[in-house]
């Protein structure tokens, strides 16, 4: 054991990264924390799986710093947390880097390369960056076991994703329906509800529109007196006009029949729309047009409205002709029906119905018997008018016969092959024609369109490709999730959220309007859903297991449906990775596809082809990633290892991971998945916008660790803002924790060190009774304890940003800057007094305990200064501070009122020094006194108590209170509007000149009573000292400074006497600065030789007594002459000579 403390000229975070980080691998320290804590409560965490397949950004080290801040407490506070990390392997970011890197398609797979060749290329390239994450990992100090990760390509992982599954199937929870879904033409698969509501997939874009003209067939007289009967409909995806088959109308909706002008054809035209709407489309002042002036072109287009009104219900069963006769349709096709979802708050009040894209547009189409619009492919299936890759379909993909017998090819081929966004087809820009534009050209070229213009407004993307979504009619399977909504709703009462905002807004309103999830994906890589089905659909098996499928294979082998099981040589019941790998078996597309199972009637199943959705896969990890139930089934009975008491993920797993976790455990168990979770908002560069590659604001966390170290990026992310605000992410934040925090601690450990060492002191006496040290060790320790017993309520409650700033505060404000700095000649030269020991010991005790508290979110800096201290000490045998018990509260030790007294000493101080400041004095400089108007007594006495400490602070001689009433000061008010505008609305402007306004007396009673009343216009309105702030104004010859309740006046006039004081002040100053730069012990005594000057002699003559027992000079002599060192007071030249004795 080293009998002196480790001193360090500098420090550099991160050299200290990499030495810790040295130690940790050596001794295996992680390891030791879990096994000194075998057998203690645990504290379960669940990791969400990243991708590998990318690399890590900064924003991961948010995420992965705020875990690992709880784990690393929870730890310290006796509990075992087993951290098992995780890979999310499957889905569309794999498939669709796989594809860019072999430039494919997914068209191409099967084609040009096999299913199994491409699954082989998506199984490595989603590991592809597994080293780098590791070392991110490491280098950030994120305790999680890297060794044993759950993956969940991995046929363990899914085998408990089947058991889930089968346990949905047999609650009856999982059906197969045919229903118009959100489809993703560039990633070629459907998506679910969640998926659709990640952030920023719905988007603020500007399309063209088109209000269409749909021809009347028989149209009533009224309608009939000006040109030709139509009803107007107003659609955002012009594309689907050529679906059209029904207009719906709202029952009890107004509507009218107007005679116009069509603005493009000049033609004469009588339009119907909802009489809510007719402003939106013909302008008041156009109304007294004459129709005789009308020329074709003019911008102005008279109208009249016909004499008549009809409800929605009377123009039900009125026929119009097809719009683009392109596809014929079913006979009781275009017609107008009433929809309870038509509204006038847009449009015309008539809505166009395509049944095959849109979901309320099916519904309408099964509830009249009219089907969708939809075409034969050469493969014999009916699909809609779009393929799966976005476009019309071509003419030579179709059944020829349904060509020739219900299509118009000249008009269709027109528009045949042509995609309905840009954003599908690479060949095209966002300067090319849309389809939407050149449809809508072309209805107004024929008379069928009213309006054509751009309109901006919200369309759902594709959460992985960037690109816009259809609603597309699909065969899926789905969870009937809405059977449970209520359930999960009622658990989710349960959980703390931080913010609780989005556990009852953005969570629990998502739970509310919940959807049934769309479970199919018509993709390669991933979990393939575990049906087997007969061709005619009526039978049907939903495997749960490996022992299962085996069994039915074997079944199957002796029906004759298959000749041999490829998975005979797994061992069922054998648990080894060995026996899972998947040399022996492989649950992955194209093997489960080869299997065919029979049925209890004996006829054959084939698989459906569907995957899952990925986020099933994640979600299934508290079961998955143990191989629940198959292994370790009592940690999940038993609530072992389930739920979790806490997760952490970004703000966009809300509808993501944290849904699909909260929604399995619900539907399957019945149970919560997670007790506690942090939702984290963005990390976005310092002006507020979106970190990428392509606009080169992103941060390298390599780069950034190594040039700063882990610790006070950590420390920067963890205290900047609380971890669900989105954090504006400046280096120059980082720097600013390094230099204020851990610099100020690595001072204040160099200054004990540098006194210790010569002292010798090592804490091995006994402690001083804490009843017998001074008032300022026990106001430290007061508040150092109060510091542990706030950072434990803060991290309990799961608020780190708190913690870590009431840590800098104590560090900062009152131990460097407070405490060290009003004891430094309690450590310098002489005996080792029991004052001196007890100022040792309490340091000792502040710097061992800080380490502890910050170890959480700075383990680096923390280890280092926790083993340089023990290590010398032997005051704890623990090898690492992350080994330590996390400190307690002693309470007998906390003094409030002792508190309560330094803190209006250092608040009185801290407005003085800034009213030096203002002025420019400074605080070298005496003055004579302050006055302090007190609240009450207690204030009173507590200021009383500290008064000479705040004296020598500030400098100044002498303190007087007044009554808080008293005529000198001068006090206004400003009002809080932030907290007053949302109570007195209507009458805040007058309230907030009444409040300015405010008499002498009315203030006095303000502060008095905590409140007053006043009466605008017959209103009462009650403003409370919180909802205002009360200043003092300056008086003559004094500066006044408020900081809260709190008001301090100083006087600012500078005697004679005063004047010479502050000179000798700076002199002691300059020789301080002197003795430092020479290199002199701090206890080296010193004679002094001055050069005469005027402006000091007589300053330096009557302060000689002072300044000499402050500099530790025995001799100090004024003489005419040059000296050694030049030095300036007020810039005044002086020069100096000092030896040493």
């Amino acid at each position: 054991m080293s009998k002196r403390f480790a001193e360090y000229n500098h420090l550099d975070l991160s050299e200290v990264n990499k030495e810790v980080l040295k130690i940790w691998s050596e001794e295996g320290v992680f390891q030791k924390s879990l096994d000194t804590r075998n057998g203690c409560p645990e504290f379960v965490f669940y990791e969400g799986p990243p991708s590998a397949n990318g690399m890590p950004g900064i924003h991961h080290v948010m995420a992965r710093a705020i875990k690992d801040v709880f784990c690393r407490y929870k730890t310290m506070q006796g509990f075992l947390v087993k951290r098992k990390a995780g890979w999310d392997t499957h889905g569309l970011p794999v498939e669709l880097s796989v594809e860019k890197k072999l430039g494919i398609t997914k068209v191409d797979i099967g084609k040009t390369i096999t299913v199994e060749e491409y699954n082989t290329a998506c199984r490595k390239e989603v590991m592809r960056y597994t080293k780098e994450w590791e070392d991110l990992t490491e280098k950030m100090g994120y305790w999680v076991d890297m060794d044993n990760p759950y993956i969940t390509y991995d046929n363990k992982y899914i085998e408990t994703v089947w058991y889930l599954l089968k346990e949905l199937y047999k609650k009856e929870l999982l059906y197969k329906g045919y229903t118009i879904q959100p489809y993703s033409p560039a990633a070629g698969t459907g998506l679910s509800s969640h998926e659709l509501n990640q952030p920023g997939c719905y988007r603020d874009v500007k399309d063209t529109t088109c209000t269409a003209q749909f021809k009347i067939k028989n149209p009533t007289t009224e309608m009939s007196n000006f040109g030709e009967a139509f009803f107007l409909a107003w659609t955002t995806t012009p594309w689907t006009l050529p679906s059209n088959v029904l207009l719906a109308v709202g029952t009890k909706i107004d509507y009218v029949a107007v005679q116009t002008y069509n603005i493009y054809t000049g033609d004469p035209i009588t339009v119907v729309l909802a009489k809510a709407l007719l402003h939106s489309y013909f302008p008041e002042k156009n109304a007294d047009l004459p129709f005789e002036n009308y020329q074709v072109g003019d911008k102005h287009v008279p109208y009249r409205v016909v004499d008549k009104v009809w409800k929605g219900a009377e123009l039900v069963g009125f026929e119009y002709e097809q719009l683009m006769p392109w596809v014929k349709a079913s006979d009781n096709a275009f017609r107008v029906v009433t929809g309870d979802f038509v509204t006038t708050e847009d449009g015309t009040g008539i809505v166009h119905i395509a049944p095959t894209f849109g979901a309320d547009d099916a519904k309408i189409g099964k509830e009249y018997n009219v089907p969708g619009l939809l075409l034969l492919d050469k493969d014999g299936n009916l699909r809609p008018m779009v393929d799966l890759t976005g476009k019309y379909f071509k003419v030579e993909d179709l059944d020829p016969d349904f060509v020739e017998n219900n299509m118009n090819v000249e008009l269709y081929s027109a528009y045949a092959g042509r995609y309905v966004k840009n954003e599908y087809d690479e060949s095209l820009t966002v300067n090319d024609a849309t389809l939407d534009i050149d449809l809508s050209v072309m209805l107004k070229q024929n008379n069928r369109a009213f309006r054509i213009e751009k309109h901006v407004h919200t369309y759902p993307h594709c959460w992985r490709t960037d690109k816009p979504v259809l609603y597309y009619p699909l065969d899926s399977w789905f969870i009937k999730s809405t059977a449970s909504r209520e359930e999960m709703m009622a658990l989710n009462d349960k959980i703390n959220w931080k913010p609780q905002s989005t556990g009852t807004g953005r969570f629990g309103k998502w739970l509310e309007n919940l959807q049934d999830w769309n479970l199919s994906r018509s993709r390669y890589w991933g979990t393939p859903l575990p049906i087997w089905r007969t061709d005619d659909g009526k039978e049907e098996i939903c495997i749960g297991s490996i022992e299962e499928l085996i069994n039915e294979i074997n079944k199957s082998v002796e029906a004759g449906f298959m000749k041999e099981n490829p998975y005979k040589n797994f061992i069922v019941g054998e648990y080894s990775d060995g026996n899972y790998d998947v040399k022996n078996i492989d649950l992955h597309r194209p093997y489960v596809d080869d299997i065919v199972l029979v049925s209890v009637s004996g006829k054959p199943m084939r698989r459906e082809t569907d995957l899952i959705d990925v986020w099933f896969d994640s979600g299934s990890m508290p079961f998955a990633q143990i191989h629940y139930p198959f292994e370790n089934k009592e940690l999940i009975d038993n609530n072992g290892f389930y739920p979790a008491d806490f997760i952490n993920e970004g703000v966009d797993q809300t509808r993501g991971w944290f849904f699909t976790l909260h929604a399995i455990s619900t539907m399957v168990k019945g149970s919560l998945a997670f007790k506690n979770v942090i939702s984290s908002g963005l990390v976005l560069d310092k002006n507020g916008n979106k970190m990428s590659k392509r606009l080169g604001n992103a941060v390298d966390p390599f780069s950034t660790i190594d040039k700063y170290g882990s610790d006070p990026l950590r420390w920067y992310m963890i205290t900047n803002s609380s971890p669900w605000e989105n954090l504006r992410f400046d280096v120059e934040g980082i720097e600013e924790v390094r230099r204020k925090f851990f610099g100020t601690l690595y001072n204040t450990y160099s200054f004990f060190t540098l006194y210790a060492n010569v002292d010798n002191f090592v804490n091995d006496q006994p402690e001083v009774p804490y009843q017998n040290r001074p008032e300022i060790d026990r106001w430290i320790i007061s508040l150092l304890n109060t510091l542990v017993e706030d950072v434990t309520t803060y991290l309990d409650d799961y608020e780190p940003t708190k913690a870590g700033r009431a840590i800098s505060d104590f560090v900062n404000d009152n131990l460097s800057n407070w405490y060290v700095r009003l004891n430094r000649k309690r450590f310098w030269g002489g005996e080792m007094t029991e004052d001196k020991l007890s100022a040792y010991q309490t340091l000792y005790q502040c710097l061992i305990t800080v380490a502890k508290l910050m170890a959480p979110i700075a383990p680096f800096y923390a280890d280092k200064l926790y083993t340089d201290l023990v290590e010398v000490t032997g005051s704890e045998t623990f090898e690492s501070v992350h080994l330590a018990d996390f400190p307690k509260a002693n309470k007998s030790f906390v003094d409030k009122d002792l508190e309560e007294q330094m803190y209006l000493a250092q608040s009185v101080s801290t407005i003085v020094l800034a009213l030096r400041r203002k002025v420019n004095i400074k605080v070298r400089q005496p003055l004579a006194r302050i006055m302090i108007p007190v609240q009450d007594d207690a204030q009173k006495h507590y200021i009383e108590a500290v008064e000479s400490l705040i004296l020598s602070e500030v400098n100044v001689k002498e303190l007087h209170f007044v009554d808080s009433a008293n005529e000198m000061l001068v006090k206004r008010v400003k009002p809080d509007f932030k907290k007053l505008g949302p109570l007195y609305g209507k009458i805040m402007k007058k309230l907030a000149t009444s409040i300015q306004e405010m008499s002498r007396e009315a203030i006095n009673q303000l502060e008095k009573e905590g409140k007053y009343t006043f009466d605008i216009d017959g209103q009462t309105a009650e403003v409370k000292l919180d909802d205002v702030e009360i200043i003092s104004e300056d008086i003559p010859g004094w500066l006044v400074g408020n900081e809260g309740k709190l008001t301090v006046a100083l006087d600012i006039t500078i005697s004679d006497s005063l004047h010479k004081e502050g000179i000798a002040r700076e002199l002691i100053n300059r020789v301080q600065n002197l003795r430092k730069a020479k290199g002199l012990e701090i206890t080296d005594r010193i004679n002094i030789r001055l050069s005469s000057n005027p402006a000091f002699d007589d300053a330096i003559i009557e302060n000689t007594e002072y300044i000499s027992s402050q500099v530790l000079a025995d001799e100090l002599i004024i003489s005419q002459g040059q000296f050694e060192d030049d030095v300036e007071i007020d810039d005044q030249p002086l020069t100096i000579t000092i030896t040493k004795k």
